[in-house]
């Protein structure tokens, strides 16, 4: 299994014949603005935990069809599935998108290669038209279970804060890695992230996203690796662009 980090909470993790991009966010990422087609050629699957602009690629204001989730499907692979909670999925339909397999938390979703386990998300969901929030539903994190022999189950938390759900997850599906935000002010901060990770969880290694972006995120991993404390070895703060073979 190989996870490349793109900055945010932008990923793509390749097991098997899968190439799994979770909530592209390339045009206007000020820490890796790479362009949606290099960074997503080839890709099978599109993973959306919510609808907000930098976990679709979308600039404020502008129309869903100019996102980077609506122009990964759209010009770049027409045969890429979406996986999202409903509304978020069924606005997607409606504006064109081929491939849409909508969901909520505690349902399941099997592809060929792995299964896809939705989870809550303590969050919100919508995206910013003419001033306006449009709602997209309830935001949502995954587990990532692949079905191949030698690949490891992912848990994404998606934007949340901690939740007590979290250790029925880790109970269920004991996942082995953890993609968890820790940025602070609109998710998780170092402290909380540190305690589902240490108390609720019990992750071989860690990679924490959602930070370093804007200002009011932190700024940088180093008060997330103080809270964790003797686990802090875990932890693979990736820096955008670089990956992970596990």
């Amino acid at each position: 299994m190989r996870i490349t980090y793109f900055g945010h909470s932008s990923f793509r993790i390749e097991t098997g014949k899968s190439a799994i991009i979770i909530d592209p966010f390339f045009t206007n990422n000020p820490k890796d603005p790479r362009d949606f087609k290099t960074a997503a050629e080839g890709a099978t699957h599109l993973l959306l935990t919510h609808g907000h602009e930098d976990h679709i690629g979308l600039e404020p204001g502008k129309d869903i069809k100019e996102s980077d989730a609506f122009k990964i499907c759209a010009q770049l692979n027409r045969a890429v599935t979406v996986v999202a909670g409903f509304e978020l999925a069924t606005y997607l339909e409606h504006a064109g998108v081929k491939n849409c397999e909508s969901g909520n938390p505690g349902g399941r979703i099997s592809f060929d290669n792995f299964d896809c386990v939705i989870t809550n998300a303590w969050h919100s969901s919508s995206v910013i038209k003419e001033g306006k929030a449009l709602y997209l539903g309830n935001p949502v994190g995954f587990v990532m279970i692949p079905k191949t022999e030698r690949g490891k189950t992912v848990y994404i938390s998606g934007d949340t804060g901690v939740t007590a759900d979290m250790k029925i997850v880790n109970d269920l599906y004991r996942p082995a890695i953890g993609i968890v935000c820790i940025g602070d002010r609109y998710t998780m901060g170092p402290d909380q992230a540190a305690y589902a990770c240490r108390r609720l969880f019990k992750f071989k290694t860690i990679i924490p996203c959602h930070y370093a972006t804007f200002p009011g995120l932190l700024a940088d991993a180093a008060p997330f690796l103080r809270a964790m404390g003797p686990d802090r070895k875990k932890v693979r703060a990736l820096k955008p662009g670089e990956s992970l073979t596990l």
